[in-house]
């Protein structure tokens, strides 16, 4: 019994086989990924530790480890939580990296000009929609002039996908967040937000415009289209008109 054991070792393990590593091999790549595996290509592409997956995810980092080796699932609500945490589609969770490991080259290129722009007006806003030749842009170029007063004037604060780098141009902007206290930025000055916060971009007393240069980002394809589609638009006019010439700080 004691041989028939170690036999069968050495036929499943390929002891003494020499084509063994090629045999595992050529069964790994035919193996269904699972959620596990799935998981841990993604963490290991990012150089994530389980203890950073689990931060960015909310996720117990015993759990992470379960289901990396596939001894746990996770309900729906529990991939959705990691999808909007890790800001990526559902469907990414579930599609395995390319075999070469490299990202394909896109060569995609985009001159920005105001002549070329899509304005968008809306009551607190001017929006000129850069580079609009490309589509499904994952990054959304805007250059932006506030209109807005006062948060009140505002009304309710914006909410969408992704998040947002904003620059001011020609400043004081006041920055009103929903979790935060607001603050005012002046020329030069910038801030990075969650845009899924509750958001409002208005004028400090005294002051009657500004000028902001903005880029959103999401994992969400569409993205520019799903950002004008939060638009009340007014009639756009001909052609923009021209945008304020920049002041020098400590001049009037």
């Amino acid at each position: 019994m004691e041989n028939d054991v170690k036999r069968r070792f050495a036929v499943e393990s390929g002891a003494g086989n020499p084509r063994h590593g090629s045999s595992h091999l050529s069964t790994s790549k035919n193996r269904r990924p699972t959620l596990g595996s799935l998981l841990r290509g993604l963490r290991l592409r990012n150089h994530w530790t389980l203890k950073e997956m689990s931060e960015r995810t909310g996720i117990p980092l015993s759990t992470l480890a379960k289901v990396e080796h596939d001894r746990l699932t996770l309900t729906y609500d529990k991939l959705q939580q990691l999808s909007q945490r890790l800001n990526m589609r559902m469907s990414e969770l579930f599609s395995e990296a390319d075999a070469s490991g490299d990202a394909p080259i896109t060569a995609r290129r985009s001159v920005g000009r105001l002549s070329s722009a899509v304005r968008v007006n809306t009551p607190n806003y001017e929006y000129f929609y850069m580079c609009p030749d490309l589509r499904r842009k994952r990054m959304v170029p805007l250059v932006t002039r506030i209109r807005a007063h006062s948060v009140e004037e505002f009304g309710e604060l914006v909410h969408h996908p992704g998040e947002e780098y904003i620059y001011v141009l020609q400043g004081p902007v006041e920055i009103h967040t929903e979790f935060y206290e607001p603050i005012v930025l002046q020329t030069g000055e910038s801030v990075y937000i969650d845009s899924t916060m509750g958001h409002a971009y208005v004028l400090p007393k005294g002051h009657d415009e500004a000028l902001v240069l903005g880029v959103c980002a999401s994992a969400e394809e569409n993205l520019a289209e799903s950002l004008m589609n939060l638009h009340a638009e007014a009639p756009p006019a001909a052609k923009p008109r021209a945008l304020p010439p920049r002041r020098i700080a400590g001049k009037r």
